[in-house]
């Protein structure tokens, strides 16, 4: 995301500084090399470093002196009961709220790391605050998800399906909005909460999708159907399969025909002795 990002940023003009704490990846950056394979980055920080739109460095200290605005793109890995790991995170926002205390310019610092809901108010705006010192005040703050896939993260930057920042300041929200204003797809400011949420209810929903299509598989190559076939058709409907319309959270299904096939397709999975967890869970969901 970090790479892709500065990349693409530089790309449409804007001064950048990329920092890593590892000297082998800035090296690579500075001969404009990108340290991950990614389709078009290394032409593109090729590029970049040749109009003298970008720079890498290790020290915090140095890319907040110079700049304006901090994208914090560090991993949140999960840990093994399956938490969110985001040391790398409060770790960052204590080098950059260090940085911005020797400052007295405002400083606007986006997150782009996933993030659970409460992360921005109860992890990073305190630990910004408590290294800013007196200068915490100078501090703005905004959640900017992406939506960047493994080996196409450059095609999906220039063609998002949506862009998002959660900020409790409209001015920041609109700041960090501008960045984006030549791409195409809707741009949305919301609430802090909602920019950490709507990035867990895009995976999770793709993830759910993987799981289902792979479920009815599974039904189907066990009596003796193309899943392939019924998926192609399914997918054909966009009016209802793949559309907002089932998409708003309130009461359970009901009606004559959805807990009747629901009920019907699991109890074909029981007597084919198949495991469908998901397809088993939405009666009780």
């Amino acid at each position: 995301v970090g790479i892709a990002s500065a990349a693409c940023l530089a790309r449409d003009g804007h001064q950048v500084m990329g920092v890593d704490p590892q000297p082998a990846k800035v090296d690579l950056v500075r001969k404009g090399r990108s340290p991950i394979v990614e389709k078009h980055v290394d032409g593109l920080l090729a590029e970049a470093l040749a109009d003298g739109k970008l720079q890498a460095t290790t020290s915090p200290a140095e890319a907040v002196a110079a700049t304006d605005l901090a994208f914090v793109c560090v991993g949140t890995p999960s840990r093994k009961n399956g938490s969110l790991d985001t040391s790398a995170v409060e770790r960052v926002c204590e080098e950059i709220g260090a940085a911005i205390a020797t400052r007295d310019a405002p400083y606007t610092v986006v997150m782009r790391s996933t993030i659970l809901p409460g992360t921005m108010r109860n992890i990073v705006i305190p630990a910004l605050k408590r290294s800013a010192g007196r200068h915490a005040d100078t501090l703005r703050v905004a959640n900017n998800p992406e939506f960047l896939r493994e080996s196409t993260a450059v095609y999906d930057y220039d063609n998002p399906p949506k862009t998002v920042v959660g900020s409790d300041d409209p001015s920041v929200a609109a700041e960090v909005l501008s960045l984006y204003a030549g791409l195409p797809g809707p741009k949305v400011a919301t609430r802090l909460e909602v920019g950490e949420m709507v990035k867990y209810a895009d995976n999770v929903w793709h993830a759910t999708k993987v799981a289902f299509a792979n479920e009815i598989g599974n039904i189907a190559k066990a009596v003796g159907v193309d899943s392939w076939e019924v998926m192609d058709i399914f997918c054909q409907d966009t009016k209802l399969n793949i559309s907002p319309y089932y998409m708003k959270p309130g009461f359970a299904f009901g009606g004559s025909c959805l807990p009747k096939d629901v009920r019907a397709l699991t109890f074909k999975g029981r007597e084919l002795d198949l495991d469908l967890p998901l397809l088993n869970s939405l009666i009780p969901t």
